[in-house]
């Protein structure tokens, strides 16, 4: 291999390493400005209208600012649902809403609708099982969505006019207000007991969790 070579197998790798260490500062720095965020506005972390899966009482929450439209939310739902599974008497979810997408903000007030028909966690489930068919972030088509809730056997028509409830409008517009509080840019974001992840990833939420149930029990 002639020095030539050598010198731009160097470079590349300086240049990785370098781009490698610049990420890991920069996660760092966004880590630390959103711990500074959440200990400022500790209050806007779970409000009393949030959805709540699990005991309430438990130890450990995990809250998740959550948009149905998000594919990746969609993907994590299954991964949550086995932590809570894992841990039945130390893990609650608590579901914040942060409508990114359009048609984001109808079908989280048909989620609102749906828990006074005790349907939430049927209408949550159904429609994400659903959103490839109706979350197109460039044209939604919602109707699909209140179909797969309506199979998930909520009353449809009651939950549209309960929908357009001010009180539901508002507690979505509190959950908006509290992640720009939070510096919330993307979903889904999790914080277990106050704490965002170190980086994103499933790994690192399932550790932080064993990590804080951990101290739950000593």
């Amino acid at each position: 291999m002639n020095s030539k070579k050598i010198t731009v197998i160097t470079l590349v790798t300086i240049a990785v390493v370098a781009f490698l260490v610049g990420m890991n500062m920069y996660q760092r720095s966004v880590h630390k400005a959103q711990a500074d965020k959440v200990s400022q506005f500790e209050s806007s972390l779970v409000r009393a209208h949030s959805p709540i899966l699990g005991p309430k009482d438990a130890p450990v929450t995990i809250v998740e600012f959550f948009d149905p439209a998000c594919e990746t939310c969609r993907a994590f739902y299954p991964f949550v649902k086995d932590l809570m599974k894992q841990y039945p008497d130390d893990v609650r979810l608590v579901i914040r809403y942060a409508p990114f997408h359009q048609g984001s903000d109808q079908v989280i007030k048909l989620l609102e609708a749906a828990k006074r028909q005790d349907k939430y966690l049927p209408v949550l489930e159904m429609v994400l099982a659903a959103q490839p068919a109706w979350a197109d972030h460039s044209n939604p088509n919602v109707e699909l969505a209140y179909q797969a809730a309506a199979q998930a056997g909520l009353d449809i028509k009651k939950a549209l006019m309960d929908a357009q409830d001010p009180a539901i409008d508002g507690l979505l517009q509190q959950d908006i207000q509290d992640l720009m509080a939070l510096e919330v840019t993307k979903t889904p974001t999790f914080f277990v007991n106050g704490k965002g992840l170190p980086q994103f990833g499933s790994e690192e939420l399932a550790a932080l969790v064993a990590e804080e149930v951990a101290k739950s029990r000593k």
